[in-house]
């Protein structure tokens, strides 16, 4: 990993620890002060995150780390471990507030909660919104799949909060017009944010055990990187390209073909420029292996063509 995507992918992290703590200390006091368990579990929720984000800034330390002997593709599997440790947690919590909210239901609600919950709620939306704008936008930009695991977990908060409006609003409209069956509506709240949870920790865990393993990019995803290697000067012909996808990086394995009769430090040199202009176009591909062919104008590549190979290309065209 980058100095510069350590340092944007940590900043984002701790914004997310510290307004995710913020957030879960104003929702859980606003929400025991007003008596609303659709708030409380949104707290709940928010608390979660700030353990998400720990597990997203551990795993970025670790990704960090340089190769060794152990790991000598380096520690870029652990942001998807995080991830994965991200994903559990919201499970976890969606079992908890699906538990309580069951029960709140169960032995009854006897009084609406006070009406200064909504502002907590809309405050929440707000900022939780924005930080999930944030932390996706640059998950994208950095390839991480921790930073987009710990962004949809604001998004999901997002949710919460407004099923927690709608469960509030609800309960404080049965209050307005002696609806006392109404009241009842904020722990369903709660009992909704359980399930958006669930499904948000459910889909999380297996795209994250998903980008885990190892596999190799599509077809269409890897010809950007054929054309970029096609280009380079002393490149006759691109025999193969595997681009497999390690964590949130990706390892590029390419076989080209070279004017079989430059020297080996010539061909040496192509191989070269061709690992520097991959990684430095591409912010993802931590490493590059390269295999050097001597061209061969016959069958697979061409036909019906001079055996003359005295006009092919050196390193210089």
């Amino acid at each position: 990993m980058s100095e510069q995507r350590f340092k944007q992918a940590e900043f984002a992290a701790w914004l997310g620890i510290i307004g995710n703590i913020f957030l879960a200390i104003m929702k859980g006091v606003v929400g025991w002060l007003s008596n609303s368990k659709a708030l409380i579990a949104d707290a709940v929720h928010s608390a979660s995150d700030v353990a998400g984000s720990l597990a997203v800034l551990i795993g970025l330390r670790t990704a960090k780390l340089p190769p060794d002997e152990d790991h000598p593709y380096g520690h870029g599997k652990a942001e998807s471990i995080a991830a994965i440790i991200v994903s559990v947690l919201l499970l976890v919590v969606g079992v908890e507030i699906g538990i309580s909210a069951v029960k709140t239901v169960i032995h009854g609600v006897s009084s609406p909660p006070k009406g200064f919950a909504i502002i907590a709620i809309v405050a929440s939306i707000v900022i939780k919104e924005a930080m999930f704008r944030y932390k996706y936008k640059l998950g994208k930009k950095l390839s991480s799949q921790a930073l987009i695991a710990n962004a949809w977990e604001h998004r999901s908060d997002v949710y919460s909060s407004l099923a927690a409006l709608a469960g509030v609003l609800g309960a404080l409209i049965g209050k307005y017009y002696s609806v006392e069956q109404l009241y009842i509506l904020d722990p369903l709240a709660s009992l909704f944010v359980a399930v958006l949870v669930l499904n948000m920790g459910y889909r999380l865990v297996m795209e994250s055990i998903h980008n885990t393993m190892d596999h190799v990019m599509h077809a269409e995803d890897a010809a950007e990187l054929i054309n970029t290697v096609q280009k380079i000067k002393g490149v006759i012909t691109v025999d193969d390209l595997r681009a497999r996808e390690h964590g949130h990086y990706v390892i590029v394995d390419v076989k080209i073909s070279v004017n079989p009769k430059i020297s080996v430090l010539e061909g040496h040199d192509i191989a070269r420029l061709v690992k520097q202009q991959l990684m430095k176009r591409f912010i993802h591909v931590s490493d590059v292996f390269i295999h050097v062919n001597p061209y061969d104008p016959g069958y697979p590549y061409k036909n019906n063509v001079d055996s003359n190979q005295d006009d092919m290309p050196i390193l210089l065209h």
